[in-house]
């Protein structure tokens, strides 16, 4: 891809429009990422079925069943920089094409499987995949994009965490309950997964730094290019406050389904609780990505810190939301339910965009891959266990609260980062 004519900028050194090219790009990696999150949650959809035909005798079944979400997470995780450091050096279409073809591959090889072992691997392949395109897809859409309009596109792109996974878990409930099976619900995600990531193989190449052209150039970065982000304030708090609300999404997302349960409440006509929830999820988490993003780029003009204001206001607003929750009645509960999901996912599009944003061209890939690692070492990886742990010593109720308390203590972090996040933002280009 080569640079569109630009026009003068609203901030010096800054583009004014989009690199040519950058809507076709920006439409295949959000259908990439959308079945990125339908594969996720199709897992989750089926989870009682696999677990009555592979683990039929199995002492602690669900344990087990809990390992194939594990195994996923932790090659995920682990994974990312490596492919955040080839991203800095090679082809990234051809990187994100390699890594969805394999999870596409895998993905199919886990509905051809006999026993829990070979399912096992084959998440753990998933997450291979998934780790190749996680912390390169995010770069890509920052060179085709400008500053002042990045919060936006980067909610486009996000918005496939709540449509995708409310997808995934739709299509996989309707094929395990047909008489196709839970495999079919593998087999379905393939055909479309290879076909999206063989399109990436004929796409060119962005400029790294493409809508940064202050940013200093750098063939190879090192050491020291890579220690610059522990330097960066906004960086490193944009990243803890990130781990806060990935715990509280995830425990969320964990216990729900069994606190509805304990409280015995009933869903709405033919509706279930457990669906009522997914519905929720989806609709407010697919309204908060689009009008966080879109906050973010506005306030901007106004106030410098803006997509970290914007993020702290949504988390801390949460956590009183999802607090008033536990006490209030159903079906009421259920318009709370809807807020405290709403805030929760509201600094999606901003939170990504300060990572781009506070972060030379030549690492952001490394940066990316860096926040992936830490937010779910500190975040996903071990909230199910810490509120579930919280659950069984005192009560599910303390759980939740034990939530609130972590969203809060992640907003007050990036309320702190708002301080830093011009100064870092005007620095990047030159800050390696």
């Amino acid at each position: 891809m080569q640079n569109s004519v630009q026009t003068q900028s609203d901030e010096p050194g800054q583009t004014a429009a989009p690199v040519r090219g950058a809507k076709t790009a920006l439409g295949l990696l959000l259908a990439i990422n959308l079945f990125n999150y339908i594969d996720r949650q199709v897992l989750a959809a089926v989870e009682p079925d696999i677990r009555r035909e592979l683990l039929p005798n199995a002492a602690d079944p669900r344990a087990k069943m809990g390992l194939l979400f594990t195994a996923f997470i932790v090659t995920y995780m682990v994974i990312a920089p490596l492919f955040g450091y080839l991203a800095e050096r090679v082809s990234r279409w051809v990187l994100i094409g390699i890594g969805v073809i394999v999870w596409s591959l895998a993905s199919g090889a886990s509905g051809l499987a006999q026993t829990f072992t070979m399912l096992l691997v084959t998440r753990c392949f998933v997450g291979f995949g998934e780790g190749a395109y996680g912390p390169v897809a995010p770069t890509v859409i920052s060179d085709l994009y400008p500053i002042r309009m990045r919060g936006q596109v980067m909610s486009w792109f996000y918005l496939a965490i709540p449509v995708g996974g409310a997808m995934g878990y739709a299509l996989g409930g309707q094929i395990a309950e047909s008489s196709l099976g839970w495999r079919w619900a593998f087999y379905c995600v393939v055909p479309p997964g290879l076909l999206l990531g063989a399109l990436c193989f004929f796409l060119r190449d962005v400029v790294r730094g493409a809508a940064d052209p202050a940013a200093k150039p750098v063939r190879a970065p090192g050491f020291a290019q890579y220690k610059a982000l522990l330097y960066t304030p906004s960086y490193v708090l944009d990243t803890l406050g990130m781990a806060a609300m990935t715990f509280a999404i995830m425990g969320v997302a964990t216990w729900m389904p069994d606190y509805l349960e304990q409280r015995h409440v009933a869903g709405l006509g033919k509706i279930s609780p457990r669906l009522l929830f997914g519905v929720i999820t989806a609709l407010g988490g697919l309204l908060a990505t689009l009008l966080g993003g879109l906050a973010g780029d506005v306030l901007r003009r106004r106030f410098a810190g803006s997509y970290f204001l914007v993020s702290a206001a949504g988390l801390i607003a949460g956590a009183p939301l999802l607090a008033a929750m536990l006490y209030v009645p159903f079906p009421l509960a259920w318009v709370f339910i809807f807020l405290a999901v709403f805030c929760l996912f509201f600094n999606t599009g901003p939170t990504n965009t300060i990572l781009a944003n506070v972060t030379h061209p030549a690492i952001r890939a490394t940066a990316f891959a860096v926040n992936i690692l830490v937010i779910h070492v500190l975040g996903d990886a071990i909230s199910p266990a810490v509120v579930g742990a919280i659950a069984d010593h005192a009560s599910m109720r303390l759980g939740f609260l034990f939530m609130c308390a972590v969203m809060v203590i992640g907003g007050l972090l990036w309320l702190w980062g708002a301080r830093y996040l011009k100064r870092d933002t005007d620095l990047a280009p030159a800050r390696i």
